[in-house]
């Protein structure tokens, strides 16, 4: 995996290649490009849907839940997540939506890495507590480090997804993260008891 130092030497070497300067001239400070142009969302450009409506019948999607996590200083980030789904194939991606209100994405952009870990159905209790905003959400939670970022990898979920951060997308009031994925794996004796799943408003399983 390129570090920030390597990537920032490729650029430079590319810059060099095509003839582009790479440092600015002392006498020719740089001139500021001009800035778009920005507006809110008039009233009459919002979609006629009540809230309440629309969380109400996207509920009935079924959806497994996950726990993002990445590293950091002093203490790691992480929240839940049902958000999430495989993007690609070749290269592999992933990619799970966010809230632009969420006080754990800042951190985890910093990192620029981000362990998906995937929760069973006995894991309910570990989806709460990283649904809270704030406190600490490792205390007491198991982890080691995944191998190619660092991220947490928690003890017993049935898989997890090593990424780097791809791009990052608006999405209305949600940001579309895109990961590529470093490494991935699986507990064959945590999958035992099938995926968590959230459905309605609650937590379910699959019967088999």
């Amino acid at each position: 995996m390129m570090g920030h130092a390597g990537m920032a030497a490729t650029v430079v070497r590319y810059l060099r290649s095509v003839g582009a300067p790479t440092t600015a001239a002392a006498s020719s400070p740089a001139t500021a490009l001009p800035r778009p142009t920005l507006r809110a969302v008039r009233e009459d450009e919002r979609a006629p849907l009540d809230p309440a409506e629309f969380r109400s019948v996207l509920g009935h999607f079924a959806s497994g839940v996950t726990v993002i996590t990445a590293p950091g200083e002093p203490d790691p980030a992480g929240f839940a997540c049902q958000s999430f789904a495989s993007l690609s194939l070749d290269p592999p991606l992933v990619t799970f939506m966010v809230a632009r209100t969420s006080t754990t994405w800042p951190r985890i952009a910093r990192a620029g890495v981000f362990c998906v870990n995937i929760l069973g159905a006995g894991q309910g209790d570990l989806c709460r507590g990283f649904a809270v905003s704030g406190g600490d959400k490792f205390a007491g939670v198991p982890y080691k480090a995944a191998p190619a970022t660092g991220s947490p990898r928690l003890a017993d979920v049935p898989a997890w997804i090593d990424c780097t951060v791809q791009a990052v997308h608006t999405g209305g009031d949600h940001l579309i993260v895109v990961g590529r994925v470093e490494a991935l794996g699986t507990e064959p004796a945590a999958a035992g008891d099938g995926p968590l799943l959230f459905h309605r408003g609650t937590f379910g399983r699959i019967r088999t």
